[in-house]
This record gives C-alpha cells, structure tokens and sequence, in this order.
C-alpha cells in the first residue's frame, strides 16, 4: 500500500502515515518545495484519505552550496512546502535539517482516520476501467531541459523538437507535479473507486503491476492509451527509448493517481475533476481477468497533453 495504515488502541480509529524524499530536479527552489510537498501527501491521497493533520519536513542541505546560497535558497524551499501543505489544509509542525554532500528534501504526512475514510487499494473487479488523473513524461521534460545547455545531448533531439517546446514541456511538468491530488480523492469515494496508487518512481507499468499484485480477486490490468505531456513521446523515441517512456517504465515524479473505477463511474468522475480543477483525466486502461499483473498493449495509442498547443497558455 502507499502508506501505512496502523489500526490505534483507540477503537475505530487508524494512523495513517507516509514518508518521502528526493534530490531537487527542478531550478525553482520555491515549486521544488511545493513539488516535494505534493509527493510526499500524494500517497495519503492514493489510499482516499483527503485531509492531512500534520506535516514535518526532511531537509539536507549540501556542504557544496556557500552561505549566501544556502541563505537565499533553503527558506525559499521551506516556503513552497508550507505553501502547499496550507493549500491541503494541514500544518507543518517540525522536522529535521542535517548538512551533507547532497541536496535532498522529503516529509512525512500523518493523519488518524475513521475506517469510512480510507480506500484499501484491493476490491478492483473484472469490468472496471483505469482512470489515470496527470499525463506522463515528468521525467523526459525535465532531462531534456537540462540538455539545452550540454550540446551532445541536445544533437540528439533538436530534429524532433524546438527550445521552445523543450521549455514549455518543462513548465507543464513542473506546474503538474506541484498540483495536489486530493480533489481525485475526494472524487474517488464519490464514483466508488475500487483501489488507487500513485505514479511516481517506478513509472506507469510499475505502479500498475503494484496495484494489480494486491488485489484480492484474480485480475489484470490492460493499458491501451498513454497521456503524454506534449512533444515528450517524440523525445523519447528520439533518443531509441532511453527513458522507456512508452514502455511505461520511465519515473515520474508526484505523478497522477492510477485508479480502479467501476466502468459506469468512470467517464463521470473525469468530467467532474475537469469541472473542479481544469485538467482532464483520462480513461486507459480495462480490469479484465488475469493473474495479478499489468501490462501495456504493444502499440498503445498516445494522446498528446495538450492536444492543441495555444500561444501563451499551457494547457
């Protein structure tokens, strides 16, 4: 499961805690905090629990960095977590800095829940659908950002696409992974979800075959479509599939929840999260019957987020 559920010596209650961190991947030290915050509760929210009590931050800062650079960035930091742990209605209380050769920065989410308040990731049924609630290819936007500068890199990618779709692609994925997932679920006790996980580290595949080894019924999962942040799939094929990004292995980082719906639900609960929060979601997949496992058809159909690129907006 993607977090810990610890049923409490006070009766019908549960602590629900999770925990997480990682090195920067972004230049912005303000949505780096936001984007760590938003993955460190991404967890709680993959098992349906929606409101966090409390919030501590794990900080390392790097003996690389001078003073003056650890002065200005490292608050900066902090404020983007507080940020978006406030926007999730929680607090942060505490936590620990140490110094070390790397930058790193996590949390820990803890929340005590009612039984009706959490979502066990395991009841999918054969008919359900999967509904995946942020585009894929975190990774591959943040890389080939980093590649405008190193020359032998960016030869190898500059025929498929523009600067400017490189730097686009990079704000997409930033904005995206420093978006919350609690209003997917909120969403997801309304359309009776069946069961959830996060896609982050291991990528789509990985979290998939996570959630399809757990559940309780035998079934499989069949992923026939790839939301892709815009310009990404070309990338990866580009650089002969370095990523992995259509295999469904490429990381992502605070990526959307992967959710088991039964198959009336699922077209309504994409339509209210748009409705919500102006991003769409998307159906990709079919619970069919099978041994536990998750696969992707061999040529999966991409679906490029945003389908039409406008001047000056992202999505």
């Amino acid at each position: 499961m993607d977090a810990s559920i610890t049923p409490l010596r006070h009766g019908g209650l549960s602590l629900v805690q999770t925990t997480d961190f990682f090195y920067p991947l972004v230049d912005d030290p303000y949505m780096m905090g936001k984007i760590t915050c938003a993955n460190v509760l991404s967890d709680l929210y993959a098992m349906g629990v929606t409101d966090c009590d409390n919030m501590l931050m794990l900080l390392s800062c790097s003996n690389k960095m001078t003073d003056k650079e650890r002065d200005v960035i490292i608050p900066i930091i902090m404020r983007g977590f507080k940020d978006a742990a406030e926007e999730a209605g929680s607090q942060v209380t505490g936590g620990q800095t140490v110094v070390n050769p790397w930058m790193t920065i996590g949390g820990v989410a803890t929340t005590v829940c009612q039984p009706n308040e959490y979502i066990l990731p395991d009841n999918s049924v054969v008919g359900d659908v999967l509904v995946l609630t942020k585009p894929l290819g975190t990774q591959v936007a943040v890389n080939a950002y980093q590649w405008l500068d190193q020359p032998e890199r960016w030869n190898r990618v500059k025929l498929v696409v523009s600067e400017d779709d490189v730097r686009k692609a990079y704000q997409r994925a930033m904005f995206s992974m420093a978006r919350l997932n609690r209003t997917a679920a909120r969403l997801m006790h309304k359309y009776n979800a069946h069961g959830a996980t996060d896609v982050t580290g291991f990528g789509l595949l990985g979290h998939a075959n996570n959630l399809a080894r757990v559940q309780k019924q035998e079934v499989g999962f069949v992923i026939h479509n790839l939301p892709v942040i815009a310009k990404m799939a070309a990338i990866s094929k580009a650089c002969g599939n370095l990523f992995g990004l259509l295999q469904g292995t490429s990381a992502e980082t605070s990526g959307g929840l992967l959710i088991a719906l039964p198959r009336e639900q699922a077209a309504a609960f994409c339509k209210d999260i748009e409705k919500q929060e102006g991003y769409q979601s998307w159906i990709i997949g079919i619970v069919e019957k099978g041994n536990r496992t998750a696969r992707i058809i061999d040529k999966p159909r991409v679906i490029e987020v945003p389908a039409k690129d406008r001047d000056g907006e992202l999505w």
